[in-house]
Parts: structure tokens; C-alpha cells; sequence
């Protein structure tokens, strides 16, 4: 798991810890039951404060995202399944709307795009 922490950020360190850890788990690079670092070596990693990525993993467990079992660890929660669910449609509506954008810029019509993503889909399904 790669985080990387800029601090030329507004975002304080902890937040960046959040967003990065929330977006790998919605967009599946972490999966239920996945381990996480502990907070000890995930701050040893990114040279940052325990207190930190404490609080970082904290906001986690609030969202659900993510469990912390005393002694074994931090893992990446299977019981929200709903909401993990909820927020990748989410980012996919975002990037939708990104491509109809971009397809307008482009000077596309709603026909053209619709054929355009029905070819990519059914390569994509041949894979």
C-alpha cells in the first residue's frame, strides 16, 4: 500500500492518510480482511507522529471502513459492503460525468459516445 504525504497540502497529514487508505478500499486495491500496517509502522513508514495515523485509523473505523482488533491488528472491514458499494458508484458517476465532458469538448454526441462505450465494453469482456 503506497500512501504519499505532501506537505504542501492544505489537508493535514491525517486526512491524507484517510483519503488514501478510503480510496484504495473503494476502488478495490484493498479488499475485506485485507491487513493494514499498524499505526507504529505505517508512522515509521511515512515518518509521521503514532498519533497520526492513530487518528487516521480512528476516522476509518468511524466510516466503517476499516477494524481494529486489540493486539492483531487493523483490517480492512467486510461488514459495509453496502456502503463501500454506494461510494465506488460514486467515484464511477464521477468519472462519468468526466468523460461526457470530455466528449462534449471533443465535439462527440450522445450517440457517438454510447457506441463508442458499448465497443470498449464488449472488448473488455472479451478479455
Amino acid at each position: 500500500m503506497d500512501i504519499i504525504i505532501s506537505h504542501a497540502s492544505e489537508d493535514p497529514i491525517y486526512t491524507q492518510i484517510v483519503n488514501q487508505i478510503r480510496h484504495n478500499i473503494l476502488n478495490g486495491q484493498l479488499n475485506a480482511g485485507d491487513t493494514l500496517p499498524s499505526i507504529r509502522q505505517l508512522a515509521k513508514d511515512l515518518q509521521v507522529s503514532v498519533i497520526t495515523t492513530k487518528r487516521a485509523y480512528e476516522e476509518l473505523e468511524k466510516e466503517k471502513l476499516i477494524d481494529s482488533v486489540v493486539g492483531k491488528g487493523s483490517f480492512v472491514s467486510g461488514a459495509n459492503k453496502t456502503f463501500i458499494r454506494e461510494q465506488r458508484m460514486k467515484l464511477l458517476e464521477e468519472k462519468i460525468v468526466e468523460i461526457i465532458r470530455e466528449s462534449k469538448d471533443l465535439g462527440m454526441s450522445e450517440s457517438d459516445l454510447l457506441n463508442h462505450l458499448r465497443l470498449l465494453f464488449e472488448e473488455e469482456q472479451l478479455r
